[in-house]
């Protein structure tokens, strides 16, 4: 059966250029070609975007729950349907559930899941995102303090065994990490994040030069760039090596503190929503504050979506509509290692598109 389908619009951006009356052609779950309108055959049917902009479909990589449900809370596969709904809405068809610091067994159980999700053809899962527990205490923010702890190998080992292809990802505080920890965690495969963390700048770049290679919410729960002391936040942006998400809802950072780290950072800054759901079980209780949540009064996690994160660089940080979606599409995809597959309108790629409405800038996930 031909599943071939043939978008077409005025306006695309392939991620890494802009075209004028081009076309997509898909066949099934692949990009098969890129071309002008012109060559369209005169009697092939196609879907008509009109003025609308065709463009890479989002990534989030940190995203803890939606709809009422977080993933540490209830491990199991409603819990992802309504995480994949809730990024699909936002104009993301790939994202990443992630526990924050939390009994082994919760990561087991929520490993157990995706596997299930997986098993039933469900869609969006990257893999588990893993933040915490192995943090530093002093840069918890709003995770559970009596919860937190120095990565011990046998421990690494156990949960990295049993999570073998689901975890993808971990954040980490670099400096309470031995070396053969950190170099046991890299060879397996695993993006090593750093993050909840009080290292100092020379901590942070040995932990870089080891093969950490991104950084967790730039500028919140780490040490900060001061004078004297540039601490992670300064060794993120002084080291070409790796890459930081970026929270963009002018709660967990400032807008003008988004634009300051791009204007550094460049290609090196992505976005991640850090969305969790409400909740009143469970040991993260989150509570909406209108357009954040808040847990026992401290920000613990925010209610944007991705197509929300890109309106906001755009409108509130000035950044340019280009740079903006390869923030939400094309870095994640590079931080993970799947920018030969994700987060380019490409021959070869994943056909994973949006079509956004420049009159009402608003955003619909199209395949």
């Amino acid at each position: 059966m031909n599943k071939q389908e043939i978008f077409i619009a005025k306006t695309i951006f392939t991620g890494e250029e802009w075209l004028s009356d081009h076309a997509v052609v898909i066949d099934g779950q692949l990009i098969t070609r890129v071309m002008p309108q012109s060559m369209i055959p005169t009697d092939a049917p196609v879907r008509d975007f009109g003025g609308q902009i065709l463009a890479p479909a989002y990534i989030d990589i940190q995203i803890y729950g939606a709809y009422g449900k977080l993933l540490s809370e209830f491990p199991e596969v409603d819990a992802l349907l309504r995480l994949n709904d809730y990024c699909r809405s936002g104009g993301a068809a790939h994202f990443m559930p992630t526990l924050a610091t939390n009994h082994l067994d919760v990561f087991k159980k929520a490993i157990d899941t995706i596997r299930t999700y997986w098993s039933q053809g469900g869609l969006g899962v990257l893999g588990l995102h893993m933040e915490g527990p192995w943090i530093n205490p002093v840069k918890r923010g709003a995770h559970i303090e009596s919860l937190v702890r120095k990565a011990a190998l046998d421990e690494v080992k156990e949960i990295l065994a049993y999570g073998e292809g689901v975890i993808k990802m971990i954040t980490m505080a670099p400096e309470l990490t031995e070396p053969e920890v950190l170099d046991f965690i890299i060879s397996r495969g695993i993006v090593v994040s750093a993050g909840h963390s009080n290292a100092s700048y020379e901590q942070a770049l040995k932990g870089f030069a080891q093969g950490i290679r991104a950084v967790t919410h730039l500028y919140n729960a780490m040490s900060p760039l001061a004078h004297r002391e540039p601490g992670l936040v300064g060794a993120s942006m002084d080291d070409d090596r790796v890459m930081a998400s970026i929270i963009p809802d002018g709660h967990h950072v400032s807008y003008p503190a988004v634009r300051i780290a791009k204007s550094v950072m460049k290609d090196r800054l992505f976005v991640i929503t850090d969305a969790v759901a409400e909740t009143s079980s469970g040991p993260y209780q989150h509570q909406l504050m209108e357009d954040k949540y808040e847990s026992a009064g401290i920000l613990s996690g925010s209610a944007l979506t991705m197509h929300q994160a890109v309106l906001n660089l755009v409108n509130h940080c000035h950044i340019d509509w280009e740079e903006a979606l390869k923030m939400c599409s094309l870095y994640p995809a590079r931080v993970l290692g799947l920018d030969e597959k994700l987060g380019k309108i490409k021959k070869t790629f994943t056909a994973s598109l949006i079509a956004i409405d420049p009159a009402s800038q608003s955003c619909l996930l199209i395949s």
